[in-house]
């Protein structure tokens, strides 16, 4: 009985405090509710603080700014998928509406090129459309303010992060391990080197800069800035070199296959693909150069941008419109490579019709021989063959072929008459006009007496 009655003591104290709880201190519980992440894990978050003298530190998201020489940087990494853009607003939403709004978040997720202010924040975008699985599909953006950068990417940048400089991979011979050539483990084990997979130079080749490795540390915004425009311009001079090393293999395999290789190639369509993707660089290369100059020129405004990042800006606007002269090389190659497909298909084509038409001509006769002797000439028109003075009805319609036959003849080949004709009569006025002109200087410079008549005029 007296732990009931204390367990009733303890509830009625419990309802008390419930009634008397100052209902202000509960709004903090429901703020946290109604901003709870809706989409866990569906975009990858970092966040670095900068000390201003070259160091930096991870810190918690929490999207606030620097004071004094610190400054922040807040990065979203969006899924590369074939979501919609709607669906990539809302992972922003998620991830930066307290304290951005919504006009903000949507200037950084929206396709196309953008560059200016939006809600006294510096914003500028270089996002392309497309499916968002396709490599050759590049989205950044970016909201700059004087202590705070927030970007927004599609999928992992390289060298967009930072991480302490290692020990260089050619401080040692390296050793290339290729998938054809055998080694024993104790020879690898007794030399000591460092072993390099054939696959794994191949991947390093296609890499401008070493990856995430050797990066300054941005001692200010406008250093972060250049950083971030930096990496972008590496990315699409990785994709670029990819490019190159690919049609160079393609163009060995050519040389060095044959039928089976060139009609795989052409089944999988692999050269306009690529000249499409091709296409879609090219776009993003087109939206950069819409964007970029409209950077350096906002930038040049900010008493926070030194001069020396307006210069670094400037040289990565030249650089662009380098890449993309590069990259209209290149779209010239996989054209010449596809024009020279399609003219091998061509000749194979040509080569079958010849087939057929040998095929033709072997049974042209044998139809011809059929055709007269299997003709009923007994109801030809005019023939009268039951008058039997008259009886040559097979002769007449022999004729008759034999006539029509001369006449399509005649068709056909007077155009080559035609010029043959034409060709003969300007060949004998030229040489007739040549003999004139030759009698006339041999009486100018010999002194050959001249013939009475008429001059040539």
């Amino acid at each position: 009985m007296e732990l009931e009655m204390e367990d009733q003591n303890v509830e009625e104290v419990e309802t008390i405090d419930t009634l008397d709880r100052d209902p202000s201190t509960e709004f903090p519980l429901r703020e946290s509710r109604l901003y709870r992440t809706r989409f866990p894990g569906a975009v990858r978050q970092k966040a670095y603080r900068f000390d201003g003298v070259g160091g930096y530190y991870n810190k918690e998201w929490d999207l606030t700014e620097g004071s004094g020489r610190e400054f922040n940087w807040y990065h979203v990494e969006l899924p590369r998928g074939n979501q919609k853009l709607s669906v990539l607003a809302q992972y922003l939403i998620d991830v930066l509406c307290p304290p951005l709004k919504l006009q903000d978040i949507l200037s950084l997720v929206t396709n196309g090129p953008f560059c200016g202010h939006v809600d006294g924040a510096f914003v500028f975008r270089v996002n392309s459309p497309g499916p968002g699985s396709s490599n050759f599909t590049l989205r950044i953006a970016a909201r700059v303010t004087e202590n705070s950068l927030i970007t927004v990417s599609l999928g992992r940048v390289p060298r967009l992060g930072f991480s302490p400089t290692g020990q260089s991979l050619l401080s040692e011979i390296p050793s290339v391990e290729s998938p054809s050539s055998r080694r024993k483990d104790e020879e690898l084990e007794n030399g000591g080197a460092i072993v390099i997979r054939e696959h794994v130079l191949e991947f390093l080749l296609t890499m401008n800069h070493s990856e995430e490795a050797d990066n300054p540390v941005p001692k200010t915004t406008a250093n972060l800035v250049v950083h971030v425009i930096d990496t972008h311009m590496d990315h699409l001079q990785d994709i670029v070199t990819k490019l190159e090393m690919e049609l160079d293999s393609v163009e060995i395999e050519l040389d060095k296959g044959g039928f089976a290789l060139k009609k795989q190639m052409l089944d999988d369509r692999r050269f306009p693909k690529m000249h499409l993707n091709i296409q879609r660089l090219l776009q993003v290369i087109a939206h950069g150069e819409q964007v970029f100059p409209r950077v350096k020129e906002k930038c040049t405004t900010k008493s926070w941008f030194a001069s020396e990042d307006i210069v670094s800006l400037e040289e990565l606007v030249g650089r662009l419109r380098r890449l993309k002269e590069n990259v209209g090389f290149i779209a010239n190659r996989v054209t010449a490579i596809q024009a020279g497909l399609d003219s091998w298909q061509a000749e194979q084509i040509n080569r079958k019709l010849y087939y057929l038409s040998f095929l033709s001509i072997i049974f042209l006769p044998l139809s011809i021989i059929t055709g007269v002797f299997g003709m009923n000439v007994g109801g030809v028109p005019w023939t009268e063959q039951k008058n039997p003075k008259l009886k040559d009805g097979f002769l007449n319609v022999m004729l008759i072929c034999v006539i029509t036959l001369f006449l399509v003849f005649l068709c056909f080949m007077f155009p080559t008459v035609y010029v043959y004709i034409s060709s003969w009569r300007r060949r004998r006025a030229l040489k007739r006009s040549w003999s004139l002109n030759r009698k006339s200087f041999l009486r100018r410079t010999m002194g050959v007496p001249e013939r009475g008549g008429y001059l040539r005029i």
